[in-house]
């Protein structure tokens, strides 16, 4: 058997981070790891529905933002509230791009990752 189980963004800001997840996607947090010298803390965050959890990496000496580079990848989210969470993301701020073509649109997060909000079909 082999199947997904996570994936991680480094955040230089662990609450801002997870305000935003909170508020944009209602994902919580479902486990924590944090170094006993407090040189590091992960966070995994929950959708409430798969097993699968996005990784909220925080070190502590990092200061400068992490170089995404041409931002080639992204995180996807299916939704059978597209038109409610295009609102409340448009209020938020947070759209980056839309492809109407295509029926979807992308979200960037405090770090500047993108995350893909597609409606189910």
């Amino acid at each position: 058997m082999i199947r997904f189980n996570h994936f991680n963004f480094n955040v230089l800001d662990l609450q801002k981070s997870l305000d935003f997840y909170r508020e944009a996607l209602e994902l919580a947090p479902v486990r924590e790891k944090n170094a006993a010298d407090g040189s590091f803390r992960l966070v995994y965050l929950g959708d409430g529905e798969s097993d699968f959890t996005l990784e909220l990496t925080w070190l502590r000496d990092r200061k400068e933002p992490y170089n995404l580079g041409e931002l080639e990848y992204h995180l996807a989210f299916v939704t059978d509230r597209f038109d409610e969470l295009h609102e409340k993301h448009a209020r938020m701020g947070c759209i980056c791009f839309e492809n109407p073509g295509m029926g979807i649109y992308f979200i960037h997060d405090p770090d500047g990752y993108w995350i893909e909000i597609v409606p189910q079909r």
